[in-house]
């Protein structure tokens, strides 16, 4: 017969639990994540984009490569929109044109008559962008209960009326001559307007843009936005509010496409009508539909082409001719993949892996 005193231990040990396994820090956690999202090809393309400006010349750097960050950061904008949210919206440009013109009005600007209020940059910019967002977010209340067809022609006639209002307005506006001489402030003895440095900041504003897009879809918001776009009824019988997730769609859209119009005004060093003439409003269009609109990256990769054609066509074509060749690449583009740049990579990913007589193994290989 065993003591009592021996068996206690025992049945303590029965009844204790198990140590928990400690868990594992934050740091290692975030470091997992990180290697899971980020591979080689990411690594190779932040790499050229860095290395980029010191080895092109000021031309390439500052009229195509900043050009097109502005541009595709623009287009951006309509790509979260018509792609996460189904929303195609020709206003994008207009919202941007706010943008640079609150910019012009409130900041340092010159025209004919005294009009800028010459306030300084740090409370002019984050100004101009609270308006333009403003703006947007009013466009979407307006637009969101329409779809397809009804939406677009909705947001184009709110662009051509704002057109419309800064050429015939000229105590605020200042008409078809616009506003001019409207440049980055410059901060640590750097000058903003440079090339290099000019391109540096389209290039983090381009990136922070895309990485918020990236983790917005992925976010609760984004996927009820997206679940939204595909079946509006159901979610709205599931209990979210259709109208309040389309909302605010267009005022985070907003944003992005104002931060992009304050970089463009610093790129022309101007803004005038023609900065938001209804050409504009659709060039930004042909430019998300370039890229694709099922991924952010398809924005920038539009905008490329988009300023290559525009720099270099008149080369190739002549001068009073150049926009039917930017319009045949367009054409050829959706003709054969609806999705744009990116669906041709996809296909042409999908048939060389496809091919017979090849092994997991090769096909891997480049």
């Amino acid at each position: 017969m065993r003591s009592p005193s021996a068996a206690q231990p025992r049945a303590l040990a029965a009844v204790t639990p198990a140590p928990r396994p400690a868990a594992a820090p934050a740091t290692s956690n975030w470091l997992a994540a990180l290697h899971r999202t980020v591979h080689a090809r990411h690594l190779a393309v932040l790499a050229f984009v860095l290395v980029f400006p010191f080895v092109a010349t000021p031309f390439i750097t500052f009229q195509v490569a900043a050009q097109s960050l502005v541009l595709g950061l623009i287009a951006l904008s309509l790509t979260f929109l018509g792609g996460y949210g189904g929303m195609v919206s020709l206003a994008q440009m207009t919202v941007a044109g706010i943008a640079g013109y609150a910019l012009a009005v409130l900041g340092t600007s010159s025209s004919g008559a005294d009009i800028a209020l010459r306030w300084p940059w740090w409370v002019a910019v984050p100004f101009a962008l609270f308006i333009a967002t403003l703006c947007a977010t009013l466009i979407g209340w307006l637009s969101v209960r329409t779809e397809g067809i009804y939406t677009i022609m909705i947001t184009l006639a709110i662009g051509v009326a704002f057109y419309y209002l800064v050429l015939q307005n000229y105590s605020i506006f200042n008409g078809f001559q616009g506003l001019r001489e409207i440049y980055p402030p410059k901060v640590f003895g750097i000058g903003w307007r440079d090339p290099v440095p000019f391109y540096f900041l389209c290039l983090a504003c381009a990136m922070a843009g895309y990485f918020l897009v990236k983790w917005v879809v992925r976010a609760p918001f984004g996927v009820a936005l997206q679940g939204i776009r595909d079946n509006p009824r159901r979610m709205a019988a599931l209990g979210y509010h259709v109208v309040a997730h389309r909302v605010a769609a267009y005022a985070l859209a907003g944003l992005l496409a104002a931060v992009g119009g304050v970089l463009l005004v610093w790129y022309n060093g101007l803004i005038t009508p023609g900065s938001v003439s209804t050409s504009w409003l659709i060039n930004i269009l042909v430019v998300a539909v370039l890229g694709g609109m099922r991924h952010p990256i398809g924005a920038f990769l539009g905008a490329i082409v988009f300023v290559l054609l525009q720099t270099f066509a008149i080369d190739l074509i002549d001068r009073e001719r150049f926009n039917l060749l930017i319009g045949g690449v367009f054409f050829a583009i959706v003709l054969f993949s609806p999705d744009g740049l990116l669906g041709l990579w996809a296909a042409l990913r999908a048939r060389l892996g496809s091919r017979p007589g090849l092994t997991s193994n090769q096909r891997r290989q480049p």
